[in-house]
């Protein structure tokens, strides 16, 4: 089912995605919310988090009485809904959350559809010996109660789905307020497939109206027996308290360094490539480039060749103001800068004419040199603004790029042909994900190998999260038994 794309065929789907974006798109008339779309009622949506819950053990307890073929079935039903249904999906995200841009959250769900592995990702282990035979398999946990962000929201709830449903798991969601109902539809899909393909016709669930009581009547809820966290730092926080089993997948701040042994063409058409997919949603997308001197001038007039508009260090700092806003601890009455949420994930001619410049449509990101310290280095701006340091040499760029990083842990990128140095690099930053020579969104499969997923647990360490991530390991010991040698 994996597919290995090449850049030439990313650029393929994109531009077929934009041709015919009008197929299985909705009425201009249709009328949607968190609990029906265009007259039809979603499956698997509840008033009453209690309820959603229920129905959820309901499905896991149908879902154990099925074989591994048989989950394998739905999930095959779920990859053509999605897929099918990519457009609409992609068109709702946008609508609701204001965020991202259409085209290239259809072709996420592509990817999604393509590369999220299913039960071929549960597998079972054997030991024997002198004193008998002992079997390990991954057993699933029951019902999953996963929270869903609105970067990603039915790319992830289909994603998580698709694991946690090869794990034999229910899944209750309690979806990002802000995409409630691109995430609704997306639990509709999946249980539409689900009775489909001859299964329980509620095997996921989720709440008409998520808020943090719902949240915490899932984190307290005794059927609930593991949490699964994609979001911001504060949440994730919350579910690592809950006294559970807890998946967290937090935010991060990707680096990137180019060397004067780059590609540079390459490197910057990479670099914009990655930093505008999806308006820079994605949790892995290049946030930060450290370019050594020497070619730095090159490295932008490659970017500007690629779609990037260049600012001026006064228009940055002009931009800055509009885009973090000031945010005071009502503890300590300390001041902070935070993301202004109505320019997450806008396009860069959107934020560009904040401050008074228009561009063609073809500009897709902005990009500004800046000091270490300045505001964009430093926050994690999702949305496509690109900050340049300049920087002598490599230890230098590794010492700035890893400070820039926070201690995230999430991702890092480099563009380099020098062996030793993407090594003390990747020694250094100690990232989840660390792409090199290739624009960001490769890290999750998309134009690289290895599999996709938008739930990468770098604080609880699961890493690209995959079926198996949903699992216990239970085992079972055959003392003196079954060994023929």
């Amino acid at each position: 089912m994996a597919i290995n794309w090449t850049e030439a065929q990313i650029e393929q789907i994109v531009a077929s995605v934009m041709k015919n974006l009008g197929h299985g798109a909705p009425d201009a008339d249709c009328q949607w919310n968190s609990t029906s779309y265009c007259g039809r009622n979603l499956i698997g949506i509840y008033e009453d988090m209690n309820d959603a819950i229920v129905a959820a053990e309901a499905g896991y307890k149908a879902i154990r009485s099925m074989s591994v073929e048989d989950r394998e079935k739905i999930i095959t039903v779920i990859r053509r809904l999605c897929r099918e249904e990519a457009p609409i999906m992609a068109k709702l995200g946008v609508a609701e959350t204001k965020m991202g841009r259409v085209d290239h959250k259809t072709a996420k769900h592509m990817l999604v559809a393509d590369k999220t592995p299913g039960t071929s990702d549960i597998t079972a282990s054997v030991k024997t010996g002198d004193f008998g035979l002992t079997l390990t398999e991954m057993a699933p946990f029951g019902v999953v109660g996963s929270i869903t962000p609105s970067t990603n929201p039915s790319e992830t709830v289909i994603c998580n789905s698709i694991g946690m449903i090869a794990a034999g798991n229910g899944v209750v969601f309690n979806p990002h307020p802000n995409a409630i109902a691109t995430s609704n539809y997306a639990v509709d899909l999946v249980n539409r497939a689900c009775a489909e393909a001859g299964g329980p016709r509620v095997l996921v669930a989720s709440v008409a109206k998520p808020t943090l009581d719902t949240a915490n009547i899932m984190y307290k809820h005794p059927s609930i027996r593991l949490l699964v966290c994609t979001g911001g730092p504060g949440v994730v926080k919350s579910v690592l308290s809950s006294g559970k089993k807890a998946i967290g997948a937090g935010a991060g701040n990707p680096p990137v360094i180019v060397d004067d042994t780059a590609d540079i063409r390459k490197a910057g058409k990479d670099i914009i490539d990655g930093c505008s997919f999806d308006n820079n949603l994605p949790c892995i997308a290049e946030k930060e480039v450290f370019a050594f001197d020497s070619i730095a001038d090159e490295l932008i007039d490659a970017m500007k060749g690629a779609g990037a508009y260049l600012i001026t260090k006064e228009q940055a700092d002009k931009l800055a103001e509009i885009v973090l806003v000031d945010k005071k601890n009502p503890k300590t009455g300390v001041i902070s800068k935070i993301v202004n949420r109505d320019c997450v994930g806008r396009d860069a001619a959107v934020l560009l004419e904040k401050i008074g410049v228009r561009v063609c449509s073809n500009i897709r990101c902005i990009i500004c040199e800046t000091e270490f310290e300045h505001p964009f280095v430093q926050h994690e701006l999702m949305m496509p603004i690109l900050p340049i340091v300049r920087v002598r040499d490599i230890d230098q760029a590794i010492d700035l790029a890893v400070k820039a990083e926070h201690g995230c842990r999430h991702t890092a990128h480099m563009h380099s042909k020098n062996v030793d140095r993407l090594t003390r690099f990747a020694r250094a930053v100690e990232t989840t994900i660390f792409v090199k020579n290739a624009p960001s969104y490769a890290g999750i499969g998309f134009g690289g190998e290895g599999h996709t997923t938008f739930t990468i647990a770098g604080p609880t360490g699961e890493g690209l999260t995959s079926a198996r991530s949903f699992t216990r390991y239970r085992r079972c010991v055959l003392s003196e038994s079954f060994r023929i040698i």
